[in-house]
């Protein structure tokens, strides 16, 4: 198997390489000939277009595509459809909206093109910690891929097993088939609503101890030892514990969170079928307001962004 990857950003090469690491052949496309080269200087085959990557490739084609959500995602399919041949499939693995998504797959299927979308998480540090997969789709397809699943999943060594998990196996190693087209980015959607509500939970509590009656509160301290046995422990505690250890007060950041639009997708969904969720809903326009007056919460929720995505947010002018 060859993986064709288009888009070779923080993402993207990571993805490549990882499967490039598990034995998978790698080609990549990017418009920056520099993060080519990189690939190159790894082992991928390197491209300079579109039409040279599809070249690359054997028969029945696989290409990623890793672009940012909207029309570079749009113009790329466009591309690839005059491109590809029957049988081939086309995996798409940004921040995209479900519907998109959907209709990407029958305009997919009308050329007798495969379309899986790939909701992807694992930031910055997936290449060492592997990647949680969330994927919609017919289920032909997916299991035509499962070896690509594997090799970019954590594993099953990656978590402790769940008693009674239900399913096939492919949960337990990170991966899922969500459903048919829109339901994996549909999954990866609302996956963020929940990671804006941990994330402003995690940074309110840390302001309240900050400025609560114990002004010494070592906060660095209480992170590190919430880490251990805690029931709140998780990644996006560590990754805040580690930017307290580094800087107590997060003098590297000013506070201004910016929103990838899942958030906003998850609160439209929220309201179009009637479901509440007040605590989704609250943690997006807390980042609204953080754009405003600074706080030390914001800061956090910069030091988590920062931590798990690579994001470092610009200070406000007068910070």
């Amino acid at each position: 198997m060859m993986l064709g990857m288009v888009g070779l950003g923080r993402m993207g090469a990571n993805l490549l390489r990882r499967a490039m690491a598990a034995g998978i052949g790698g080609a990549g496309f990017d418009r920056d000939a520099a993060a080519v080269a990189a690939l190159v200087a790894e082992g991928a085959r390197g491209a300079d277009s579109l039409p040279a990557l599809v070249a690359l490739l054997p028969a029945p084609r696989t290409v990623w595509v890793m672009l940012p959500a909207g029309e570079i995602t749009e113009a790329a399919l466009r591309e690839l459809h005059a491109l590809l041949a029957p049988g081939d499939t086309i995996i798409e693995g940004g921040n995209s909206l479900y519907k998109d998504s959907a209709r990407r797959a029958a305009e997919a299927a009308a050329k007798g093109l495969r379309y899986l979308d790939v909701g992807t998480s694992g930031g910055v540090w997936g290449l060492q910690r592997g990647y949680c997969l969330m994927i919609g789709g017919e289920d032909a397809a997916v299991r035509d891929h499962d070896a690509l699943w594997r090799a970019l999943a954590p594993g099953e060594a990656a978590a402790p097993p769940t008693p009674g998990a239900a399913g096939d196996g492919r949960a337990a190693q990170g991966y899922v088939h969500c459903g048919p087209s829109g339901a994996g980015h549909y999954a990866k959607m609302v996956h963020n609503g929940i990671e804006y509500g941990m994330m402003q939970a995690v940074a309110e509590g840390l302001d309240l101890l900050r400025r609560g009656p114990f002004p010494a509160m070592p906060l660095p301290e209480v992170t590190e030892a919430w880490r251990r046995g805690s029931v709140v422990s998780s990644w996006l505690l560590d990754l805040t514990a580690q930017a307290l250890a580094a800087d107590p007060e997060l003098k590297e950041y000013g506070g201004v969170v910016s929103d990838s639009g899942e958030g906003r997708w998850t609160v439209d969904a929220a309201v179009e079928h009637a479901v509440p969720a007040p605590v989704l809903a609250a943690a997006l326009f807390a980042r609204f307001r953080s754009r405003g007056v600074e706080n030390f919460a914001d800061k956090a929720l910069s030091a988590m962004r920062k931590g798990f995505g690579g994001h470092l947010e610009p200070k406000a002018p007068d910070a």
